[in-house]
């Protein structure tokens, strides 16, 4: 599993000068070089590797993957020493083929799913059938590895060699099926080519990460390179054609070649046809090429629906049989801060806890939880600090149309200072409550209960800290809001 040593060569990388050391170790951190291992100096939004090269030589590197501007910035350092130099234009895919190469392994199964919201609900999702359906499988993004194996993750889309020996360390389990999600800075910045997907979805598209990227059209494009890049000719997209873009991203995928199967309320291969709301869930009847079925869902919310079926397109992609695909939809369960039923009053009024971070998000969250719900919306909402401050202002009118009583609070200020966040989600909900500590908003939002009344405490959903200045404080919703609901009901804890 990449643990012995061998030539550059036979990572297909070739050095100036024709030099072809044994390499020990991947590294893309410095501070984590060893004897013999290659670094790769990747070009960085703030600062190029390259800088980095002359430390991670001393460290005992014996080859340095970079582009023309790292080889430049320690041209000086690399002279002087008896490292391989291999200077190509992309260093960040390479690097990714070069994990790939090094570590091995994958699971024979992997799927990926893109798009601003869903991706981690959907691979979740998409685990829990290939469990049902005897597989031993698991998902891997914002909340970790799961599943068979577990491990935690530090980004939705980890760097390649996190990535690979992940995929690897998951393979010597015993995993056979992976279902990965793609965000949009992953694709931008390679990390999943070298991944050998059978399969990749896509969700939705909205505002999101515009700190990141120049433009809505780079974001897309960003998410477009699963079909482009890493999904092969021979892979299969599946599509959701409800969102304004799914006919684009069916365009590029076709444009690769590429099987799609489609999803959707309209005509789709997979399509829903309707749903019937109660307190503790929904019954579906859909499609599959025209063939109705029907089944009951233990979740919250219209928008599950369609992350299920999505999810379903993707394990029928993959190669299981629709039939006994679509039986295991009853025993799937809530992804965990993703519309997370988190406590219930005793008058009745339940409090749930979701994910949702962008002002789509809040959106679909509230608009899909309003059928289950006699009484009263409650919403909590922030935005995040050091993000794209665009949507603030979009968060509060999201929160202001949808719900009857609105709580703005922090969220992860980060950097920023935190009444000047709230000041810009306020610009939106003119007429929402100004709570700055989220505990205290929770415990007014949980008070604000009537029967028959619903809150939602949206934007850290699953997250166990909150990020202030360069602390993360212990912080979760889901407690806080079982915390509040037993002191105002008077429960022994």
């Amino acid at each position: 599993m990449g643990d012995t040593a061998r030539p550059l060569s036979q990572l297909a990388l070739t050095a100036r000068g024709g030099r072809d050391p044994r390499i020990t170790g991947l590294a893309v951190d410095s501070r984590d070089v060893k004897d013999g291992h290659l670094f790769a100096a990747l070009p960085g939004t703030r600062v190029h590797g390259g800088e980095f090269i002359q430390y991670a030589l001393r460290m005992g590197a014996s080859a340095i993957l970079t582009d023309a501007e790292g080889a430049r910035i320690a041209a000086t350092e690399l002279a002087a020493s008896d490292a391989a130099l291999v200077v190509v234009d992309d260093p960040r895919q390479t690097l990714a083929f070069t994990a790939s190469l090094w570590f091995g392994a994958q699971p024979d199964t992997v799927v990926a799913v893109t798009g601003t919201n869903g991706k981690t609900s959907v691979a979740t999702f998409l685990r829990q059938i290939w469990t049902e359906l005897g597989h031993a499988a698991v998902n891997l993004g914002t909340t970790g590895v799961e599943g068979a194996w577990t491990a935690p993750l530090a980004h939705t889309t980890p760097e390649p060699i996190t990535l690979h020996r992940a995929l690897a360390q998951a393979t010597e389990q015993g995993v056979t099926h992976a279902a990965m999600e793609a965000s949009s800075h992953g694709l931008e910045q390679r990390r999943l080519d070298g991944v050998r997907l059978a399969a990749a979805g896509f969700s939705n598209f909205s505002q999101d990460h515009l700190d990141y990227h120049d433009s809505f059209d780079a974001y897309f494009a960003a998410k477009a390179g699963l079909f482009r890049r890493v999904l092969p000719p021979e892979g299969t997209a599946v599509v959701n054609m409800d969102d304004p873009k799914g006919a684009e991203m069916r365009a590029v995928a076709a444009a690769r070649g590429q099987t799609v199967l489609t999803v959707g309320r309209g005509p789709c291969d997979l399509s829903l046809m309707n749903q019937r709301f109660d307190a503790t869930g929904q019954d579906l009847r859909f499609t599959w090429q025209g063939q109705a079925h029907q089944a009951r869902l233990g979740l919250i919310g219209g928008f599950q629906a369609e992350n299920v079926l999505l999810a379903c397109g993707l394990a029928i992609a993959a190669g299981d049989a629709p039939d006994r695909v679509f039986e295991t939809l009853p025993h799937l369960t809530t992804v965990r801060g993703r519309m997370q039923l988190a406590a219930t009053r005793d008058n009745g009024a339940a409090v749930f806890v979701d994910f949702a971070h962008t002002p789509d998000a809040v959106t679909t969250a509230l608009r899909a939880l309003r059928p289950h719900v006699m009484g009263r919306l409650v919403v909590i909402v922030g935005a995040g600090g050091d993000r794209d401050a665009g949507k603030r202002p979009l968060m509060g009118q999201a929160a202001a149309a949808n719900a009857d009583i609105v709580f703005v609070t922090d969220d992860n200020p980060r950097s920023e200072d935190p009444a000047t966040i709230r000041a810009a989600v306020l610009a939106g909900a003119p007429g929402a409550v100004e709570v700055g500590d989220r505990a205290e908003a929770i415990l007014r939002g949980v008070d604000a209960l009537q029967p028959g009344d619903a809150l939602l405490i949206a934007g850290k959903g699953h997250e166990s800290g909150q990020i202030v200045g360069d602390d993360v404080l212990p912080f979760d919703d889901a407690e806080q809001a079982s915390v509040a609901v037993t002191a105002l009901d008077g429960r022994v804890p």
